[in-house]
């Protein structure tokens, strides 16, 4: 009796252990009942757009960077009696003796130093600011946009709330925040030691330089000459800044990551899952483009995969940006 009494128990135990398996889900699967949204990439064009918010302003300063790496040496800047038709060279870069002109463009003035004299500097760095005579718009850019736009502008349009536009707007200098401006006293002439007349005050042309002051970071650019602007007035300015043809696409939910590298979750035809990493793209904010990693035959799910937040505890949920 005692050993048909251990055999049913173990055949008890044995049962269980079958039952609670069969409720188990295979490795990879979804629990049952899970009820997945999926996608198929597609292509299609797609345009990389920014749209900001600005205003119309009147003479505003712009900066300009160091084309190459090297030492900043200024020239001294006369102050300009009027509207300059031609650029003002403001100063040298110089690399393994030779020298690569910064200029002022037409229709600006010189407006401060950025650096020190003969400081070194790097390719892109704002060394210089500038002023545009007369009416420009100013968009204020915030840290989020920076590096959407901080690329090459394929094309930057303006309208101007309840007035002109759309139309074309020409950058000026660079998108970075800028430091305050400097403007050195100017030199006084030299004495002559062999003449006993005291030195003559050189006339100064124009009205006295006004260094620039420290802007925030923004973009700076001018409409056409016949639109009818007003300072103060609201402006839109929509930049875009890249286009693909026939890109391969998933919508941003699907995707998650950003800033070139993502991850996506992929079922395949056994229904069994896999994180796969892929090289993102251009997003217009609805789908993001897939430059590697995925193929048009496959299917991912969606919401996309969890990935750890910064501290490296919990999961947030994927989403392409």
């Amino acid at each position: 009796m005692r050993r048909i009494l251990l055999v049913l128990a173990a055949l008890g135990l044995l049962a269980g252990c079958t039952e609670a398996a069969s409720n188990d889900p295979p490795p990879g699967l979804a629990d049952r009942g899970t009820q997945v949204t999926t996608a198929k990439p597609k292509r299609q064009d797609l345009t990389n757009r920014v749209s900001l918010s600005g205003k119309v302003t009147l003479n505003p300063t712009f900066g300009l960077v160091a084309p190459i790496d090297g030492e900043v040496r200024y020239l001294d800047v006369k102050s300009a009696s009027g509207t300059p038709t031609k650029p003002t060279k403001v100063a040298n870069i110089w690399v393994s003796g030779k020298a690569t002109p910064v200029e002022v463009p037409a229709g600006a003035v010189f407006a401060g130093r950025l650096v020190d004299d003969r400081s070194k500097v790097t390719a892109g760095m704002p060394i210089v600011s500038a002023r545009q005579t007369g009416y420009g718009i100013v968009a204020d850019i915030d840290g989020t946009q920076a590096y959407q736009v901080s690329d090459q502008l394929q094309s930057v349009q303006a309208q101007i709330k309840s007035g002109p536009g759309p139309f074309p707007c020409t950058v000026l200098g660079t998108l970075a925040a800028l430091p305050s401006g400097t403007i050195p006293e100017p030199k006084a002439p030299a004495v002559n030691p062999s003449s006993s007349a005291p030195p003559v005050a050189q006339p100064t042309q124009g009205q006295p330089q006004q260094p620039s002051e420290a802007t925030g970071m923004r973009l700076v650019c001018v409409g056409p000459a016949d639109a009818k602007l007003i300072n103060g007035a609201a402006a839109t300015v929509e930049i875009i800044t890249a286009k693909v043809t026939g890109a391969l696409v998933l919508p941003v939910e699907a995707v998650a990551g950003s800033q070139g590298k993502g991850k996506v979750e992929v079922i395949k035809d056994d229904q069994t899952r896999e994180i796969r990493d892929v090289v993102l793209g251009l997003t217009d904010g609805k789908v993001i483009e897939i430059k590697s990693g995925l193929t048009e035959a496959e299917t991912v799910a969606i919401p996309g995969p969890s990935i750890p937040d910064a501290k490296g505890g919990g999961q947030q949920p994927g989403m392409g940006k």
